[in-house]
């Protein structure tokens, strides 16, 4: 059976743009207008978006089935897997006494809120979203941050926030390398615009973050501290996206950014040390020499006021000790992301990963199962592609050399290390896998969703109303990758949704493909704080299932103005600085 597209099948472009947009509009309006639980969202956007394929645009039954059960199977290895095995690491620290060790070692440096959200948001998430990805970030750092003090909706809204300017990296680079593949177009290229859009968010967003929290005055009494975290963010992700790889740059980035600010903190002290109404007042700094009396009449020295420089409990050995998990997970997840050992392992113990030719030759690309009954048989057709083309499905069951395997693994021999038992661990992984089953149902129809839209041409309808946008197109088409984002609730499907689309129509209009190839990754990012399968990764992490709908509200309108900003930037990128798109670049090896 062979199906081919149609994008208008009402004759009335607008009419039929508005058909398409039905999932979205029944998966947003639940979960923000009716409170619903983001799982039950997901079953009816994925059940709704089924209906409009079938019914309206005249997608056969078993097509539509099939294409739903695949985006089903790629969610629960390729995306729910990784969440559910950093979870998994996080509970083992926290059942091993090691987080709150953590969680005093980063209280040491600073008390004060605006300084903790961004070394625990921002910089601890970037560094996570770098090795993980896939809403890991949100669940790890949002729980971190409660542990600190931080009441759950306010963990949960800022690391959505947060998890913004790096998401383009994650997962090892997992976004750029699908970009490059989907578009054929040099990866080096890609990576370095990339890196030429959004290091001006990473500069913007720690600023956003914290004026989220407090007030104008309250975000420039940390100013230096903001400046020290975005620039130091920003330099890096600029240099190595454009002179090194795409595997590294969240990781590096986070890295630096933490050294840096640490560092500048053994330096400088804020005036005033911020808390939450629920924490107390602000508090000033007494002068360096003055001694000051608490409530109980115990005198305090500045070094010791509140905690805000004093001597830690723990030695340097037991605060290694402590990090040593989230060490063990990078080491980890870089060792499986590397080509040698991913292919070996591949080759190995992947079903159906080679595949023979009619002649003789092996099938290159992924080469997993092929799905019975969609593979190649739906067509894309003009003007979202040049000429009829089948789209692939392919589902190589990469059991082992999944991420998210790998993240296990770090989780099981940080647990070993740390003294637990097999029983012990095995306990707790039941106790997580209990705790994240709506998150993990969420993520499978969230990409059940995807992929139907995807082969039923929902997606490309809704692209293509986006390019009638004429001379606006390099604003609007960033709002595509929001949309991408918004929709799937990863950056690497979006790329997968719509960088062909780009691609053609950026060539159409005369406007450098690089570039919005580019920009429906960047503009994706700001997509992620409001898709359903983020914001419940956040609400099962920070235990506040059925809060959904307010931090989604909370959070929409941040996502809208950071990708307006973003899309403001490729418009000068389109327009102004054209010169500055890379073309022909290499990574130095």
């Amino acid at each position: 059976m062979q199906w081919t597209q149609t994008y208008d099948p009402f004759g009335h472009w607008w009419l039929s743009t508005l058909v398409a947009a039905l999932p979205i509009l029944v998966l947003f309006g639940l979960m923000a207008g009716f409170k619903v639980k983001p799982h039950w969202c997901a079953i009816a956007g994925a059940l709704t978006a089924i209906t409009v394929a079938i019914v309206f645009f005249k997608m056969p039954l078993e097509l539509a089935a099939m294409s739903f059960g695949y985006g089903v199977a790629f969610g629960l290895l390729k995306i729910a897997w990784i969440v559910l095995s950093a979870v998994f690491l996080y509970d083992i620290s926290v059942e091993t006494g090691q987080f709150e060790i953590m969680k005093e070692s980063i209280a040491g440096i600073t008390p004060d809120r605006r300084l903790q959200v961004l070394l625990v948001a921002f910089c601890f998430g970037a560094f996570i979203e770098g090795a993980a990805g896939f809403g890991a970030p949100v669940a790890i750092a949002g729980a971190f941050m409660i542990g600190l003090g931080f009441k759950p909706f306010h963990a949960a809204a800022l690391n959505l926030i947060a998890n913004t300017a790096p998401v383009a990296w994650g997962a090892i680079g997992t976004p750029v390398h699908t970009l490059a593949a989907v578009t054929a177009l040099p990866e080096s290229d890609l990576n370095a615009m990339i890196g030429r859009i959004l290091p001006f968010t990473a500069v913007i967003v720690p600023f956003w973050l914290v004026r989220t929290m407090v007030s104008w005055q309250e975000t420039f009494e940390v100013l230096p501290a903001i400046l020290v975290v975005g620039v130091s963010f920003a330099l890096t992700q600029f240099f190595w996206s454009n002179y090194v790889d795409s595997n590294l740059v969240d990781i590096m980035g986070g890295v630096v950014s933490i050294v840096a600010v640490v560092t500048f903190l053994r330096f400088w002290k804020p005036r005033t040390i911020w808390r939450f109404e629920y924490d107390g007042k602000a508090m000033a700094l007494p002068p360096p020499t003055a001694e000051i009396t608490d409530e109980f009449g115990a005198e305090w020295s500045p070094e010791k006021f509140d905690g805000y420089a004093k001597e830690s409990a723990h030695s340097t050995g037991q605060i290694l000790k402590a990090w040593m998990p989230f060490a063990t997970l990078s080491l980890f997840v870089l060792l499986w992301g590397l080509p040698p050992i991913k292919l070996a392992v591949n080759l190995a113990t992947t079903p159906s990963f080679r595949v023979v030719l009619p002649d003789g030759k092996l099938r290159p690309g992924p080469a997993g199962w092929d799905v019975p009954y969609l593979h190649n048989a739906v067509y894309r057709a003009a003007p979202v592609v040049a000429r009829p083309t089948p789209e692939p499905a392919r589902y190589d069951f990469n059991w082992l050399s999944a991420t998210g395997t790998g993240c296990f693994f770090a989780a099981v021999v940080s647990g070993l290390l740390l003294g637990l038992s097999p029983f012990q661990l095995l306990k707790i992984f039941w106790r997580t896998l209990v705790r994240m089953r709506l998150a993990m149902i969420a993520i499978s129809f969230m990409l059940g969703l995807g992929y139907v839209a995807r082969y039923s041409g929902l997606d490309a309808v809704l692209g293509l109303a986006f390019t009638r946008t004429g001379w606006f197109y390099p604003f609007f088409g960033t709002f595509l990758g929001w949309m991408g984002v918004a929709l799937t609730g990863s950056d690497t499907s979006t790329n997968a949704l719509f960088g062909g689309l780009q691609r053609i129509t950026s060539q159409q209009l005369g406007i450098d493909p690089i570039l919005m190839c580019a920009a429906n990754s960047a503009g994706g990012v700001m997509g992620k704080m409001v898709d359903a399968q983020s914001i419940t990764i956040a609400t099962a992490a920070t235990e506040q299932v059925g809060n959904e709908g307010i931090i989604f509200r909370f959070v929409v309108w941040h996502s809208v103005a950071l990708g307006a900003i973003t899309g403001i930037i490729v418009m000068l990128y389109a327009y102004v600085f054209s010169s500055a798109v890379p073309h022909g670049l290499q990574f130095v090896k």
